[in-house]
């Protein structure tokens, strides 16, 4: 392996202090001191952790009509969200200048522009310290629908790390043919999938996308526990009442461009899962296929994307 082309990378699978943005990230700021100090260049975090997925909806009727008990969980949630703009991850962004790593983060987002509606958003932390981009998740999934606004294609985008390329999506948009196309015709050979947490979700897509795109895969699943239901929650009895001893069980993993596992899916433990993989590797598979060189056919296929950022006023001065 060269040096050039070697990159360590971890998945922090951890679980929130949930529904407490400022607890969660002092929590994943530690996380990122521990990435560094085992050596990492990357790591990577699970879907919504800041402040937490809303395990509540299908624990407590989310989807009854003006129901005092979704609007008093739905306030907390919004309450709790990150808002960027007003310094909410600078927390985790000092973190990764101070170590020089890279970090994917899956919070819930509120921007200021946008009322009290809340995206899904993976946030890509560069090791400067700098926000480089923020991807709103393009579909929430069933119940999430009832808490996410869907959001747009403006962080559909890639970064350069080393010697690879790195790209992300938020969960259910990895088995979305078009998202994974676009992330793979901007040169993608390292992907990070992000996700509440659970191998039934990771153990299949990782290495399908490992398989299709050539390239590296990191799933980050989160980890939340009943016992992580604590009474500062509105509501945590029924909640707690209604859900196993596990919520999301993690099944964080790494897989190489050939499919097969560099690590399998780890579940039931807060723990980094962490690899060091070879660029070369993705050299190698792509020999015999790449989805968007020799195997693109551009003559025949094109995708257009809108990157532009969705907002209900534009200002003309």
């Amino acid at each position: 392996m060269l040096e050039r082309d070697s990159l360590t990378v971890a998945a922090a699978q951890i679980a929130p202090v949930w529904l407490d943005r400022d607890a969660t990230v002092k929590k994943v700021a530690a996380w990122v001191d521990k990435a560094s100090d085992a050596g990492c260049q990357l790591v990577a975090f699970g879907e919504g952790l800041v402040p937490g997925y809303p395990f509540w909806i299908e624990r407590t009727n989310g989807a009854l009509f003006n129901s005092p008990v979704q609007k008093e969980l739905y306030a907390r949630y919004v309450d709790q969200a990150v808002t960027i703009e007003r310094g909410h991850l600078d927390l985790v962004c000092e973190s990764a200048v101070a170590n020089q790593i890279t970090v994917v983060l899956g919070c819930i987002e509120r921007p200021d522009d946008r009322g009290e509606s809340l995206f899904a958003s993976l946030v890509v932390i560069n090791g400067r310290g700098q926000i480089a981009s923020v991807h709103r998740k393009l579909m929430p999934t069933y119940e999430e629908k009832l808490a996410w606004a869907p959001g747009d294609g403006n962080g559909l985008r890639v970064h350069s790390l080393g010697a690879f390329t790195l790209g992300a999506l938020n969960c259910w948009e990895n088995w979305m043919p078009l998202a994974r196309a676009t992330m793979y015709g901007q040169g993608e050979d390292l992907h990070v999938a992000i996700w509440p947490g659970g191998s039934s979700l990771t153990r299949d897509i990782t290495r399908f996308i490992a398989r299709e795109g050539r390239s590296f895969v990191i799933s980050a699943g989160g980890l939340m526990r009943r016992s992580d239901i604590t009474d500062s929650v509105p509501h945590h009895a029924e909640i707690a009442a209604a859900s196993g001893e596990f919520l999301a069980d993690g099944g964080s993993c790494i897989c190489g461009p050939d499919g097969n596992w560099v690590v399998e899916p780890v579940s039931g433990e807060e723990t980094l899962v962490i690899a060091t993989i070879d660029h070369a590797r993705v050299r190698e598979e792509r020999q015999n296929f790449d989805p968007a060189g020799h195997y693109a056919r551009p003559d025949i296929f094109e995708l257009r994307v809108n990157r532009k950022r969705q907002t209900t006023v534009v200002v003309e001065e």
